[in-house]
């Protein structure tokens, strides 16, 4: 393994870790990165569906995801509640596009797996919104997000998983790899989860609308 690859590992399982373990103080730095991954994956996704080529295979994916990734990323930055939004959408289209593979036992389920994946997306920005939830999506999202990044960085060299997959759905991809995978990757999210609601207990981040002043 050459050292260039040592220190790109290190530094992806020191932001992984950093994200799982304290996302929430780091919300702010982190929206517009989360928002344009987010969009990123969801243009790409919705054209692989319409057009039926590979994830991320044509040009057209990528700049149909490249702008919708850049529009998700400049109105997180302006606007706190559609970062939140931004968030809990993409926990509910993860969880949504999860259980479908997991029903199936695929995680290739088409149209039904993006369906019940915006379906769970739009249901959870509502849910999160009506009872102020915000502080605790947030939590959740990064601690599972977080450990998800440093599984698969991991499994990444381990296991040899397709970098295309992980970028796709990682969460599904690393529950279906292996069942020690799976498992070290949930009890990581469960720690990053019950630490951060322990540290930020006093504290809140602060509402903005930085469009207003502009």
């Amino acid at each position: 393994m050459s050292l260039e690859l040592i220190c790109a590992t290190m530094i992806a399982l020191f932001i992984g870790t950093v994200i799982c373990f304290g996302g929430y103080r780091f919300f702010l730095f982190l929206l517009p990165i989360w928002g344009f991954f987010f969009g990123l994956g969801l243009g790409a996704n919705s054209v692989q569906l319409i057009l039926g080529e590979a994830f991320l295979g044509t040009v057209t994916g990528w700049v149909v995801g490249f702008f919708v990734g850049l529009i998700f990323a400049v109105l997180s930055y302006l606007f706190y509640a559609f970062a939140v939004a931004i968030l809990a959408g993409s926990l509910g289209y993860s969880i949504g596009v999860g259980i479908m593979g997991w029903i199936f036992n695929n995680p290739d389920t088409g149209f039904i797996a993006w369906l019940v994946g915006v379906v769970l997306a739009v249901v959870l920005i509502l849910v999160t919104f009506r009872f102020n939830l915000a502080k605790y999506v947030i939590i959740v999202a990064t601690s599972l997000g977080g450990a998800a990044a440093v599984i698969a960085t991991l499994a990444l060299g381990v296991e040899g998983l397709a970098l295309l997959d992980l970028a796709r759905n990682p969460i599904q991809t690393l529950l279906d790899s292996s069942f020690w995978w799976a498992l070290f990757f949930l009890v990581l999210a469960a720690f990053g989860i019950v630490t951060q609601i322990q540290v930020n207990r006093a504290y809140t981040i602060e509402e903005y609308n930085r469009y207003a002043s502009m």
